[in-house]
């Protein structure tokens, strides 16, 4: 299927929400639904300290850039950088308005500590996968800053992390060009889903959505 339009692209962001439950981010991103909670409440504060658009800083031999958009054509991905750090290298590439080159590094603030999962670090390598082809370049470090732990980590965005990022990007094309939710697969981390009074996951291990909808309606 052809995207040409913007509006058929993905959410960069939605990624993690797909690798922390499919049907999350089916109800999110395809349904268009979505409740706060506390976690996400303190993850939109604590970006929007980040997300200053259109403030660029210089600090000596590096440029940060904040709340920077980024997309993909090839992959039809787009969405926002918390930070990008440009720092002066000769085998980085021209910048506008600057004297030199510049090798390009993302930072994604988040509000936890270091997970156990791949999600963040799918997130970031997407974000380079943007800006390698935005800028026509190499993206092959960034950084995520943990709130909780108030310290930054480095991440290797190696290729076996971009190859993975662009078969998730597919697999969620496919649910999304199906316009398909797919059922729940309930856990403890169904406990802080912000979507767990929408998705219902305890009531469908004993009935199917339509089954209760109908019995809603028949009361």
């Amino acid at each position: 299927m052809a995207y040409n339009d913007e509006d058929q692209f993905l959410m960069l962001s939605g990624i993690q929400h797909f690798l922390f439950c499919r049907r999350q981010w089916a109800l999110i991103h395809i349904e268009q639904q979505w409740e706060e909670n506390v976690r996400t409440i303190e993850g939109q504060h604590l970006h929007s300290k980040a997300n200053q658009p259109f403030i660029r800083e210089k600090r000596g031999d590096k440029l940060v850039v904040r709340a920077m958009p980024v997309k993909s054509n090839q992959l039809k991905i787009t969405g926002v950088c918390d930070v990008v750090e440009f720092v002066r290298d000769d085998t980085g590439v021209e910048l506008a308005g600057e004297v030199g080159k510049y090798c390009p590094y993302p930072v994604e603030y988040k509000r936890g500590k270091p997970k156990t999962d791949e999600s963040d670090v799918m997130q970031l390598a997407a974000q380079a996968l943007c800006l390698e082809e935005m800028l026509l370049c190499n993206v092959s470090t960034g950084y995520i800053f943990y709130n909780e732990i108030k310290h930054r980590v480095e991440v290797a965005l190696t290729s076996e992390n971009k190859e993975k990022v662009k078969r998730i990007v597919a697999e969620m094309f496919d649910y999304f060009s199906r316009n398909f939710t797919p059922k729940v697969k309930t856990g403890n981390f169904c406990k802080s889903c912000s979507l767990q009074h929408i998705c219902l996951p305890y009531m469908m291990r004993k009935r199917s959505v339509r089954s209760y909808i109908e019995g809603m309606i028949d009361e």
